[in-house]
Parts: C-alpha cells; sequence; structure tokens
C-alpha cells in the first residue's frame, strides 16, 4: 500500500490500525476519567441534563485541544531516552509505544471500573518512566538516559496542584460565602430541581473553563506519543513539519549556519568530526549525564553542517527528498537538544541560540489540526460513555454531604485556572485529582466533612499508579520487544 510516497507493508499497516486503536482508546479512557470531572457539577446539580452537558463539555474540549500550543505533548515526549525518540520507527520504537499506551490502558480502565478519580497523568508517566529505564537497561546493563530533571518538573506539578487545589478551592468559598449572602448557593443539590437560572449560568460556566482547560492540557498528553506512532508508519511523510512555509526553511538554513559560526568559535580551533563519528558522539551527548568535552562543538559544526547542505535551496518540504526526511528529523533533534543542554549549563547564552531553538522546534515538534480533532473527538466520546461513575464519586463520595452549588462552582473555577497556568508553563497536570482535591476542600471549608473511606481510596489509587504502571510498562516492553524481534523479525 502506498500513502505520500511511502509504501507500506501488511505488517506496518497492521501495526498502524493496532496502535492507532490504542492511542485514541488511550484518550477514550482520558474522557472517562478526566473530562467526567468537568461534567460532574453540572449534571449532578441538574444544571444541564447528561446529553447536553457531555455535547458541551466535548465542544469545549475540541476547542482547547485544537488550541493548544503543544508544549505538554513534546513536554511528555521529553521524558523519553535519546535512544528510544532517534529509532522511534523500529521494532524496539514500536514494542515502547504499544507498552506505553497498553500499560496506561490497563490501569486507568481498571481505576474507572472502580470509580476512583484516577490520574492519566500519573499513570502514562510512570509507563514512561518504567520502559525507558528497561529500555537503557538492556542497551547498556545500566540505567541511564532519563531527563530526571524533566521527571522531577512533572512530578512537583503533579504533586503541588491537588494542594492548590485544595487551598485555593477552600479559600474560594470562604471569599464566596462572605460577598454572595444567598443561602441557597450554599445548600446541598435538589435532586429533584433544576437551580434557578443564574446558578445554572455559573456552573455552565466553570463547566466551560475546565472543559477549556482540559483540552488545552490533558489532551496534549496523548498527541505526542500519537504524533511518534505515526512516525513509526510513515516516517518520511510526517519526519519533518509539512506545514512549514517557505520562509520558515529559510530561516532554519539561515539560523544554522549562523550557529555553526557560533559552535566554531567555541571549538577552538579544533576540526570537525566525521559524519558517523559526530552523530555517535551528539547522540551519547544527549543523555542527560553525560558531560561536556572537546568533541562536542567539533561533533555540533559537522551535524549543523550536514543539515544546511541538505536544506540548502530547498523552498519547500516537498523538494526534501523523502529518504532525508528521517535522518534529517534525527539531526534536528540532535543538535536541538544539544543546544539546549549547553545553554542550560551555560556553555552557551540564551540570545546565541534562541532563534535557531524556535527553528528546530517548529520543524519537528507540531501536531497536524486532523491529529487534535481525532483526540478532541475520542475525549468527547470517552465522556458519553463513562460519565456516570464520576459523576456520583464526585458529587456523593467525597463529603459527608452531598454537593452544594457554590462549592462545585469553587472546585471548577479553581482547576480551570490552575489547568491553564500549567499549560502555559508547558507541564501536565492531572484534571481528576486538582477537581477532586478541589472538592475535597471546599467540603472542608463549609465543615461538611470528608468521607475517609472514599479519601482513602483516591489516595490509594494516586499513591499506586506511578509503580504499578511502572513494572506494567517494564514487563509489556520487554514482552513486546521480544515479539517484534522474534517472531515479526522487526528490529
Amino acid at each position: 500500500m502506498d500513502i505520500g510516497g511511502e509504501h507500506l507493508t501488511a505488517g506496518v499497516v497492521a501495526f498502524a490500525i493496532v496502535a492507532i486503536f490504542f492511542g485514541l482508546f488511550f484518550e477514550f479512557i482520558n474522557g472517562f476519567h478526566d473530562t467526567a470531572n468537568a461534567v460532574a457539577t453540572v449534571i449532578y446539580t441538574h444544571s444541564l441534563p447528561p446529553t447536553g452537558a457531555v455535547v458541551w463539555s466535548g465542544l469545549w474540549n475540541f476547542i482547547g485541544v485544537l488550541t493548544s500550543t503543544g508544549a505538554v505533548a513534546y513536554g511528555i515526549v521529553a521524558l523519553l531516552p535519546p535512544t528510544l525518540v532517534l529509532n522511534v520507527a523500529s521494532g524496539t520504537g514500536a514494542a515502547a509505544l504499544f507498552a506505553l499506551l497498553l500499560a496506561a490502558v490497563i490501569w486507568n480502565f481498571g481505576t474507572w471500573y472502580l470509580g476512583l478519580p484516577c490520574s492519566s497523568s500519573h499513570s502514562l508517566i510512570g509507563a514512561i518512566i518504567g520502559v525507558s529505564l528497561t529500555d537503557s537497561f538492556l542497551h547498556s546493563g545500566r540505567v541511564q538516559g532519563m531527563r530526571w530533571d524533566q521527571v522531577h518538573n512533572v512530578m512537583m506539578s503533579l504533586l503541588i496542584s491537588p494542594i492548590i487545589g485544595f487551598a485555593c478551592a477552600a479559600l474560594l468559598l470562604i471569599l464566596l460565602r462572605n460577598f454572595v449572602h444567598n443561602d441557597r448557593l450554599f445548600q446541598p443539590a435538589d435532586p429533584k430541581r433544576t437551580p434557578p437560572g443564574w446558578i445554572r449560568g455559573l456552573l455552565i460556566l466553570t463547566c466551560t473553563g475546565v472543559s477549556f482547560a482540559h483540552g488545552s492540557n490533558d489532551g496534549q498528553k496523548g498527541m505526542g506519543l500519537f504524533m511518534l506512532i505515526l512516525i513509526v508508519v510513515l516516517p518520511a511523510g510526517l519526519a519533518l513539519n509539512p506545514n512549514l512555509k517557505p520562509n520558515e526553511l529559510k530561516a532554519l538554513t539561515t539560523e544554522l549556519d549562523h550557529a555553526k559560526q557560533v559552535f566554531q568559535g567555541k571549538a577552538a580551533g579544533a576540526p570537525p568530526l566525521a559524519p558517523e563519528e559526530a552523530r555517535k558522539h551528539l547522540t551519547s551527548f544527549n543523555f542527560p549525564e553525560a558531560k561536556l568535552d572537546a568533541n562536542v562543538y567539533p561533533a555540533l559544526i559537522t551535524e549543523t553542517q550536514q543539515l544546511q547542505d541538505k536544506l540548502q535551496g530547498r523552498d519547500r518540504i516537498e523538494d526534501i527528498p523523502m529518504e532525508d526526511r528521517q535522518d534529517q528529523r534525527r539531526s534536528v533533534y540532535l543538535i536541538q537538544g544539544a543546544v539546549q543542554k549547553l545553554v542550560r549549563e551555560k556553555q552557551v547564552s540564551p540570545g546565541e541560540v534562541k532563534s535557531l531553538e524556535g527553528s528546530l522546534k517548529n520543524a519537528i515538534d507540531y501536531i497536524p489540526v486532523w491529529v487534535k480533532a481525532a483526540v478532541a473527538a475520542a475525549l468527547g466520546l470517552g465522556t458519553m460513555i463513562g460519565w456516570k461513575r464520576i459523576v456520583v464519586t464526585v458529587g456523593e463520595k467525597i463529603g459527608k454531604s452531598h454537593l452544594a452549588y457554590a462549592q462545585g462552582a469553587a472546585a471548577e473555577l479553581t482547576t480551570a485556572g490552575t489547568i491553564l497556568l500549567a499549560d502555559r508553563l508547558g507541564l501536565p497536570v492531572s484534571t481528576t485529582h486538582v477537581l477532586s482535591s478541589g472538592i475535597a476542600g471546599t467540603m472542608s471549608a463549609n465543615r461538611s466533612g470528608l468521607q475517609k473511606d472514599t479519601l482513602r481510596n483516591i489516595l490509594l489509587a494516586w499513591v499506586l499508579t506511578l509503580p504499578v504502571c511502572f513494572f506494567l510498562g517494564a514487563v509489556l516492553f520487554s514482552g513486546l520487544l521480544a515479539f517484534f524481534f522474534n517472531v515479526l523479525g522487526w528490529k
């Protein structure tokens, strides 16, 4: 089968179908958990009927996904070691992607079945760490290649965001009590009647904010992996951003020439390395634990020159031969990673390479609109199927009294603000945990009391998610690696 000028074997087509299914299924289950939280308050308080709430939430999820920056998507991909990203179009890359998605799907589906709010972010990151460490151990006999700084940033955002949700939602409810003197707003939702129009409007507004914020952040978590799946299938057609404009391609070539001069100044007269040696050295340097040595700048000079030569005179992506694009993606990735590391270690000033970093990022860190649309559709469909279990947990099982209108609004406003802030910082957060902790915060501030059994189960799911998904990712990766290598012969 030929797609976009690339010939695909039956095995690759089968892999594509199964992998894309699991990629969308991950987002579908993400809808079970996270998007269901967005509609929990409007459904539980009868502000909107379930069908209307789900459709409305799905629309704003869709808008949130479409307007997302993609920073979170590639922030997740940045957790993978360089060898996996560079060789994603291989049996190892295929096994890794399958293992990541399967581990996250198994855990998310199991916790949803039990009605426990669980973080899709936690499950995916746990699986990534398990797969990454297993891959490095199998290749080198030791643990290496993990971006522990990135893992630390992600874990801190996942740890701190529920605390922020608890505290800010509690504070917001207290402020509402002091400034809004309407007892109806603070009474538990009446299961037999819809609330007054202004309360309905407030809750619909907060639901809209959470849905939009969820799409802009959580909707990205699977998009980066989805793109890697597509690059496995179409390594040439999708290796470089097909929407790069002629002026952007020209700017990249110009910035490469400028960067080469910067590297030559840092190389202190050392001669460039041979192409194969330069590629090998930059791959090693991209490992977080690698130290700066005298060959880094000569290697960068060679890799930059190679990429510049291949792009010289090309006005459009279509002008670049298909067989060259995957190799050029590797060049962009290696140069980008090396430059970022040099900036972090203050070997190169940000001003010297800022324009280059932007051009490199634009060349490979992209999400097509149709991928965003597919992810948004999967999220919305998941909400339609699985909203009820999570809605009951949020509305009735966190506090000893049922959810009040003001509590739902305070928790959702806090959740939307926290997620939007995290999106601007390129950090993933859990909609589930922020909203659940926000509800708990309002119950505490309202002195409604908390149901210890539910909180214990939520906390247990939060604590177990990382180690369980780490284990699942490692085991599944080892088994799938053997299957792809020994059964399919895909190296």
